[in-house]
């Protein structure tokens, strides 16, 4: 009885990921209150012979006070252990002392057990308030390290091109300076694209902005546009990278332009898959009169 009672108690706290009432309450009944009894009955008339199966009292009270939410129902289940062990010991004819310190034993069992789970919560509560913490400082360094990253991009590009222009050492009207406004105009906008929203997926975001600013350099204009982005692991964010840069170096030695337009945007439905190859998801799409467009769907493969 004792044996199968504290396999469903401990093998359920261990499938369930904690105790639950029913099966403490029924250990407690059947191990703790009535097991003493039956022994008894079977002809351990002696305190010595009778000890072995009040032990199992103890380890009754510790698991009802972990498993019982209320101190007073922890008190009750410790209350009825006493009592039935005290007179399942008087019954015995036990000393007076053998009684007390038992009972002494049951208290504590509870106890202490009482003591290590509520200490062992406030250690849980305690770590998980210091990791939200680390994690909200990690989220900070990033945003951190993401506006000096945009802080330089811009100190580089427009920031540079807009002192020439006001000092006079550029030329409004020269067409390479006209060019070089317009990929940094053009990139002003896709940053105000990828920070329009909180939830932002940078490292999706910085694989085809990379690309996008590769292709710009070798002379291609880019029309960028992002919406909806979902951050995916890095290896895909490099894939995808890559991906927009092959098809952006096709248009530039193939499609007989100077314009490229990519969409990126997220698709935040969950399950299904996409039974879709690669040559679906990184497909052609109409653009106006001598331009080419692709359109990119940044869903990865397993």
């Amino acid at each position: 009885m004792a044996l199968v009672s504290s396999g469903h108690v401990f093998g359920a706290a261990r499938a369930g990921g904690w105790f639950g009432v029913r099966l403490p309450l029924a250990d407690l009944l059947l191990v703790g209150c009535a097991l003493p009894f039956a022994v008894y009955t079977g002809g351990a008339h002696r305190a010595a012979d009778l000890s072995w199966s009040m032990l199992l009292g103890g380890s009754s009270s510790a698991v009802c006070a972990v498993a019982f939410g209320r101190g007073a129902a922890v008190a009750a289940a410790v209350a009825a252990l006493t009592v039935t062990h005290a007179a399942g010991y008087a019954l015995a004819g036990a000393e007076i002392a053998v009684i007390a310190a038992h009972l002494n034993a049951l208290v504590s069992s509870a106890v202490l057990a009482r003591v290590f789970w509520w200490y062992l919560r406030r250690q849980g509560r305690q770590l998980d308030a210091a990791t939200e913490q680390a994690v909200r400082a990690e989220t900070e360094r990033a945003r951190y390290a993401e506006r000096m990253a945009h802080h330089r991009a811009l100190h580089d590009t427009v920031l540079a091109t807009l002192t020439a222009l006001a000092c006079g050492r550029a030329d409004p009207g020269d067409p390479a300076v006209r060019e070089r406004c317009a990929r940094e105009a053009a990139y002003l906008r896709r940053l105000v694209q990828q920070h329009a929203e909180e939830d932002a997926a940078p490292g999706t975001a910085a694989a085809v902005e990379q690309a996008v600013r590769s292709a710009e350099c070798l002379g291609l204009r880019v029309t960028a546009q992002y919406r909806d982005l979902v951050e995916i692991p890095a290896p895909a964010a490099a894939a995808l990278g890559s991906a927009v840069t092959e098809a952006l170096n096709n248009v530039l030695r193939h499609a007989g332009t100077g314009h490229a337009y990519v969409t990126v945007t997220g698709d935040r439905r969950r399950g299904g898959g996409d039974r879709r190859g690669p040559r679906d998801r990184v497909r052609p799409a109409g653009g106006g009169e001598g331009a080419r467009s692709a359109v990119v769907d940044p869903r990865a493969d397993a």
